[in-house]
């Protein structure tokens, strides 16, 4: 007997290989970017058939936390103790205070907590997959999280080009925009863009900058673990959620992992390529969660939010433009 998974599966699939096609063909496209909205295309459609709905769910979901896991690999402790102190406490600062910031304004919009949390996580760490990997964390409404995900991607595009710009307003060399572009740009690939605009040198400081956030996500999510596990009372319906998802155990591992073992470039590659398809399968079906009626609802708190965060963030990277020298 078939699984029953194996449809929406095999959808998600092929849309997040048509994502990586697109990518690959312009790399000013993010796969992301193109995924999310090919789910808003097939839910807006109307015409996604009920028997995908099960492989989509554990896209959404158990798939994506097969691409946070792997994003473990990509980081290179050395390369971001190489960016010395300074630069570090700017990296931390922008995760902290960004979440800070973003949790106050949400507040101040009316935006509602869970909300709040998912676009400060997302617009201060790691764009859509730290959106996800929260769900992970504190199950939401799946409604929500697309709509955060949408968001966080149009915002971190315009932050791909945006920076860009105002480093040349500034007057700030290739390297020091790369360094601002890594402290502030949301998805680990927009932020590739960006470096790849500024040149190779700029390239490799941004996306070094970029994993000493990623790097934020583990300790991140175990916060708030640890208070969604306080405020979880004895009778409620949902299962107490665990202390640190075994996802997040996974990242850090690997992390450890390729900090001390001289891992292969086929293996680092192949494992590359495999996060990149799972975070494009995964971003297709949250896209397909995401009823286009609810979207067009999107409040204007909520836009205000994500508008005001990626300010946040972006003020909070520029230090890092004048510690990294040219």
């Amino acid at each position: 007997m078939v699984d029953r998974r194996v449809p929406g599966l095999a959808l998600a699939g092929a849309a997040g290989g048509a994502a990586l096609a697109a990518h690959a063909a312009v790399p000013a496209l993010g796969a992301t970017l193109v995924a999310v909205l090919l789910g808003l295309a097939a839910a807006a459609s109307g015409r996604l058939p009920a028997a995908v709905r099960p492989g989509l769910a554990t896209a959404a979901r158990g798939v994506l936390r097969t691409g946070v896991a792997l994003l473990g690999l990509q980081l290179v402790l050395a390369e971001v103790v190489a960016l010395g102190w300074p630069v570090l406490l700017v990296v931390v600062g922008v995760v902290a205070l960004g979440i800070a910031g973003t949790l106050l304004a949400a507040r101040l919009l009316g935006v509602p907590p869970e909300q709040g949390l998912l676009v400060a996580c997302g617009f201060s760490i790691c764009g859509a997959a730290a959106v996800a990997a929260l769900d992970g964390v504190r199950r939401g409404r799946a409604e929500d999280v697309a709509r955060v995900v949408a968001l966080v991607v149009v915002c971190g595009s315009v932050a791909m080009v945006g920076v860009p710009l105002l480093g040349a307003l500034l007057g700030l060399s290739p390297v020091s925009t790369g360094a601002w572009a890594g402290a502030s740009v949301h998805e680990v690939g927009q932020v590739v863009v960006a470096g790849s605009i500024l040149g190779g040198a700029a390239l490799q400081v941004a996306v070094a900058v970029k994993l000493g956030r990623v790097l934020l996500l583990a300790p991140v999510l175990a916060v708030v673990a640890v208070r969604a596990r306080r405020e979880h009372t004895p009778d409620s319906p949902v299962r107490r959620p665990p202390l640190v998802p075994g996802f997040v155990l996974v990242f850090v591992a690997l992390v450890v992992l390729r900090a001390v073992v001289p891992l292969p470039d086929v293996a680092l590659g192949a494992a590359a390529q495999v996060q990149s398809a799972a975070l494009a399968t995964a971003m297709f079906a949250l896209g397909c969660s995401l009823d286009p009626v609810a979207l067009r609802r999107t409040g204007r708190p909520l836009l205000a939010l994500a508008a005001a965060a990626t300010a946040v963030v972006t003020l909070l990277g520029l230090p890092a433009a004048y510690l990294v020298a040219g």
